[in-house]
């Protein structure tokens, strides 16, 4: 049994209760620096203990793991705070903005008694593992392309989200490109397109609203992958997928989230026609649960949590393609268990590096850059 510590009461908020009901999972704290929405989320939920501040909570020797669910600009500190303390640490995307913090969180990573795991989502989405699975029994066939985006609308976000660089954000399908594929990015060309609103410029430097980037992806064939993420003057409703396309078969992320994914499948070629027939579906990938614990499985999907001591139903909602438990669940197995989570610290330098590059390389102008391989 671990006690672990929820750094975030925004998107923690969704995780408190997974990992309150967890069965290897003793207590569960909270850090929240708002007094108010820290007290609220605690009288919520019924956590365990509720902090100000990081430096407050592991001050007092307690927590075995953390999950830091903080703004990016402090991932990289508190993680080498967490790793340093000898705990595990979990981090939301991205682990880092530079390479130069990418290096360091590796090392800490390799120097520290904790385990270190990126919480990528797009890993664990019932769309990528419909994807594997699609992959692994053959029906896509070998691989000829892969495609993503990643569009959404920041206006009125928070300051610091203004001029942020699109591509350091870009692990959301960066990731699962690179997991279908099981390759890794070499090099890129990325271009910035648009120009950002005086009031979206902010103190980030980033001049771009939308940067897509052409990975040129390791592996015996010669394989590429676009990748596009817009975060501001783009009027497209919120995605967050991916596509890949094989010599037998394709899936295309849905038009609108949440709706069901197209699949292409190509027959014979009869002679009779130009081209082989395709044929075209639209299905709803199903939850693939492994080994996570019974009391998980429901909230794949949206379901009601019963905090403890009577406390009225909280509806959770299960963003993210029902990847949320199963996060929970590699993170907390590896920390009880003493193994290397599935997405550890060189696995996510792997899928956070390549956005970091291709913004280098949109703001010259579109120049070929290589990739560092970890």
């Amino acid at each position: 049994m671990i006690d672990v510590l929820v750094v975030g009461a925004g998107f923690g908020r969704d995780f408190v209760p997974l990992y309150a009901l967890h069965p290897e999972v003793h207590r569960v704290g909270l850090v929240e620096p708002d007094a108010r929405r820290r007290e609220t989320v605690s009288a919520e939920l019924g956590v365990d203990a509720e902090h100000s501040s990081l430096d407050e909570a592991l001050a007092g020797g307690l927590w075995d793991a953390v999950h830091l669910l903080s703004p990016v600009r402090f991932h990289v500190e508190q993680t080498l705070q967490v790793l340093a303390s000898g705990r595990s640490c979990a981090s939301a995307v991205p682990m880092a903005t530079t390479l130069d913090d990418i290096a360091r969180v590796i090392d800490a990573a390799s120097a520290s008694a904790g385990r270190y795991m990126m919480m990528e989502t797009a890993l664990y989405q019932r769309e990528y593992l419909h994807a594997l699975h699609l992959r692994e029994t053959g029906a896509l066939g070998r691989l000829t392309y892969l495609s993503g985006a990643h569009m959404q609308d920041l206006d009125g976000f928070a300051p610091y989200w203004m001029g942020y660089a699109p591509m350091e954000y870009a692990t959301h399908i960066v990731a699962p490109l690179l997991g279908i594929a099981g390759v890794t990015a070499r090099c890129v060309r990325c271009l910035g397109s648009g120009a950002l609103q005086d009031s979206h410029r902010g103190a980030n430097g980033n001049l771009f609203p939308l940067e897509s980037a052409l990975f040129t992806l390791s592996g015996r064939e010669p394989l590429v992958a676009q990748v596009t993420v817009s975060f501001f003057e783009n009027a497209r409703s919120y995605t967050e997928g991916f596509n890949v396309y094989g010599e037998r078969g394709a899936l295309e992320w849905p038009s609108i989230e949440g709706g069901p994914v197209v699949m292409h499948a190509a027959g014979p070629s009869d002679g009779a026609a130009h081209g082989r027939p395709i044929t075209r579906a639209e299905i709803s990938p199903p939850d693939r649960y492994g080994t996570m614990p019974e009391a998980l499985r429901p909230h794949t999907r949206r379901h009601l949590y019963r905090p403890p001591d009577g406390r009225p139903a909280v509806q959770l909602h299960a963003w993210h393609g029902g990847s949320h438990p199963h996060l929970v669940h590699e993170f907390v197995s590896a920390v009880a268990h003493g193994r290397p989570p599935s997405i550890d610290s060189r696995r996510a330098a792997t899928i956070t590096a390549p956005g970091v590059v291709a913004h280098l390389s949109a703001l010259r102008g579109g120049a070929e850059l290589s990739i560092p391989q970890y």
